[in-house]
């Protein structure tokens, strides 16, 4: 095959230099005809293998009739279904061809963001364990939000993927930022709209910031495609080379590399997040003067144990109250506890799983009162005691019967004693 090389040499001489194709053909050691081709061709020359057969060329009739009637089948079962002999590496570039003609093709628009319109928001579950407790390590779940327009990025890690403790993270990002975008773009994230719609907590805290938010169609990652890159970010560019210690740790850290983040360019906006995100600021909504419902919270009567559970953790109450009603609250930070309005219980929110956390103070009035109630039990039965067949018999002291019999076991003092 002639060269790209000597393609244009032969074009060179003869349109340039207007040298004879008998001559090119000799100084070049080609035939003639060559130097005609080359001559009358407008593009260089490309090597194009002849097409080869395929070990799927056979079983295209079978696999063109399963995809017509089940154009989702994966590949694994149309192997089956045709008894595939080979590896499955052939079988998948076939496929990759053919079912587009079943399926259709999806294709996605480029979306423009105003200023203030959205914020994507996601779960980044970060491989790397996190040490919660001692002998004790989770794989812990980070919120990730994306403005739209500046595609500023903010995140924080949470102690599970509960509702409350979503909208815990979302309210310290939204407020940290100082405003919030007129939607809330997320997926089926099951504290959020699991079942298609948007849950009543996730509601009530969009309705007290008066912004929405938006469920993703079900299976459909493009829809909030600037946060799933960020994801990905997070996990090459964050996370690689680093220890953690705690949560903390992580957040502290987090904290440090976000504002790098930031501050590079962004190939799709051809500026950087942070320097756009003043623009962002100035058309988000304003946000209330009151907290929007958030943390984990339920009201329970508290039982004889005096401990209450939050998130599979067991928290002390001060015991003088068990048998009524308290309300517990959590953030991810503590453990609050309320019984008529008076704090009984305030502790750190442990992110451990099956943890016990107690009060000293607790534990000590429970003891106090345990033996206080011992005390009483024994002054009840020392005051009485029942006769075989039931009836209550009073219990005499021992001098009576030391008089009654005329025993004295205390004689006088001997006069030498006296003295």
């Amino acid at each position: 095959m002639l060269k790209v090389e000597d393609w244009a040499e032969i074009r060179r001489l003869h349109r340039a230099e207007g040298v004879p194709i008998k001559e090119i053909a000799r100084r070049l050691g080609v035939a003639r005809n060559t130097v005609r081709a080359a001559l009358n061709s407008d593009r260089p020359p490309k090597y194009e293998r002849a097409p080869r057969g395929s070990v799927a060329d056979a079983y295209e009739p079978q696999i063109r009739a399963l995809l017509k009637e089940w154009p989702r089948m994966p590949a694994p079962v149309i192997a089956e279904r045709i008894a595939w002999p080979y590896s499955m590496s052939p079988l998948k570039k076939r496929l990759a061809l053919l079912r587009p003609e079943y399926v259709g093709i999806d294709p996605v628009d480029r979306v423009a963001y105003e200023p203030g319109e959205i914020t994507q928001c996601d779960l980044w579950f970060p491989e790397t364990r996190i040490p919660v407790a001692a002998g004790q390590e989770r794989i812990l779940p980070v919120l990730v939000m994306t403005l739209g327009f500046s595609r500023y990025l903010s995140a924080t890690m949470i102690p599970s993927r509960q509702g409350g403790d979503i909208m815990s993270g979302m309210w310290s990002l939204i407020s940290a930022i100082g405003r919030v975008t007129k939607t809330l773009v997320w997926d089926r994230e099951s504290a959020i709209g699991g079942t298609g719609r948007v849950t009543a907590p996730a509601a009530a805290f969009a309705g007290t910031l008066a912004t929405k938010i938006k469920l993703a169609p079900p299976r459909d990652p493009e829809y909030k495609g600037m946060v799933e890159r960020n994801n990905q970010y997070l996990e090459t560019s964050f996370l690689p080379g680093r220890q953690f210690v705690s949560p903390k740790d992580f957040n502290d850290q987090l904290a440090d590399w976000l504002p790098k983040a930031n501050s590079r360019t962004v190939r799709s906006i051809q500026g950087r997040p942070v320097d756009l995100l003043e623009t962002d600021y100035l058309s988000m909504l304003p946000l209330p003067p009151l907290e929007p419902p958030i943390g984990l919270s339920h009201r329970v009567r508290l039982a004889r144990d005096y401990y209450v559970r939050i998130d599979t953790v067991d928290y002390s109450v001060d015991p003088q109250v068990i048998g009524k009603f308290v309300d517990v609250s959590a953030s991810p930070i503590t453990v609050t506890v309320f019984c008529e309005g008076r704090v009984v219980a305030r502790h750190e929110r442990s992110w451990a799983k099956q943890a016990v956390v107690s009060d000293p103070v607790h534990v000590a009035t429970a003891h106090r009162m345990r033996q206080a109630l011992a005390a009483e039990r024994e002054r009840r039965q020392a005051g009485t005691r029942h006769h075989h067949d039931g009836h209550a018999v009073a219990l005499r002291a021992l001098p009576d019967y030391d008089a009654l019999f005329g025993v004295d076991f205390d004689p006088e003092p001997t006069k030498a004693s006296n003295e």
